[in-house]
């Protein structure tokens, strides 16, 4: 997931969203040399703004860019996760974690978040799909670093999970799927996760987990060559129309949920961008950002949420 992080730092200094300097610094972190940093942003410099702000720290709200419109979900008795900690296999696990304030949860729900980590808006997310019926962890995936809320360079979050082996943070959403059980003993258990989380979502199915009833990665890229022979997940992938660098992963990703025998929908939606469900955050599309709640929410409904 090197690359991918990398190519966000790109695509965020192209969109305007950082300056040439913070980019550079961020590259570094990220294991690329002066030189090829600059060649690579070099590319870039075509698409963007001047002197542009470098993007907000982990865990700070953003006001969306298209106006007050509401997140898709959020409403009156709509409530915000909580922090919970629970055994990991190599230390204890941080997560935000949230379930219907009436009644049993239709299901069990693995959130899996952003290359930001834990952010504030991961906490209102897992909120959000307690009130629409489930009972939803998010795991900190920063937690052997303290926890996202513990990072104050906005940088450290990125270069943290760029750092981490893919089996250690493997490891570790299991362990969340391991903790919902113990939670909502019994209950059927998807997934959704966002950008680097969506990306993970499918290591998971690629690295054979078979516990997911229903899976909804959003814009994240398929492994090369991936193999879900041994996934049971329903699988609703959902992209952007203008995020081609995202894009051009689903035709790979398609193709091996059908050669693995997997119910799968490819939903990709016109004038959406990279990050467009994150209320939070400069890409923000309402209108798109309700179609996929809506797709997500029918999706789970019949492949998690039914008998």
């Amino acid at each position: 997931m090197r690359d991918y992080l990398v190519g966000e730092v790109a695509e965020d200094f192209a969109d305007g969203l950082l300056n040439r300097r913070e980019a550079l610094r961020r590259l570094g972190l990220l294991g690329l040399g002066v030189s090829s940093a600059s060649l690579l942003l070099t590319a870039c410099a075509g698409t963007q703004a001047p002197s542009a702000p470098p993007a907000p720290a982990s865990g700070t709200a953003a006001a969306p860019a298209n106006g007050a419109a509401p997140p898709p979900g959020r409403g009156p008795g709509v409530g915000r996760g909580t922090d919970v900690r629970f055994a990991g296999p190599s230390g204890e696990l941080r997560g935000a974690w949230a379930a219907p304030s009436t009644g049993a949860p239709k299901a069990a729900l693995l959130v899996v978040h952003e290359n930001r980590g834990l952010t504030d808006h991961f906490y209102d997310l897992v909120g959000r799909f307690a009130g629409a019926g489930y009972a939803a962890l998010c795991v900190d995936l920063l937690s052997a670093q303290g926890g996202t809320a513990a990072l104050t360079d906005p940088a450290q979050a990125p270069t943290a999970l760029a750092n981490a082996p893919a089996a250690g943070l493997v490891a570790d959403l299991r362990a969340g799927i391991d903790e919902l059980g113990r939670r909502v003993p019994g209950a059927k258990v998807g997934a959704v996760g966002f950008c680097f989380g969506g990306g993970m979502g499918w290591q998971l199915l690629a690295a054979g987990e078979s516990r997911w009833a229903a899976a909804v990665p959003f814009y994240g890229p398929a492994p090369d060559q991936p193999n879900f022979s041994h996934a049971k997940a329903a699988v609703l992938a959902i992209y952007g129309a203008l995020d081609a660098r995202v894009d051009a992963t689903q035709a790979r990703a398609e193709a091996a949920l059908r050669a693995a025998g997997l119910v799968n929908r490819m939903l990709t939606l016109p004038g959406a961008d990279h990050q467009f469900f994150n209320d939070t955050g400069p890409r923000f599309r309402p209108d798109a950002a309700q179609t996929a709640w809506t797709s997500t929410l029918d999706w789970f409904g019949r492949y998690l949420a039914s008998p």
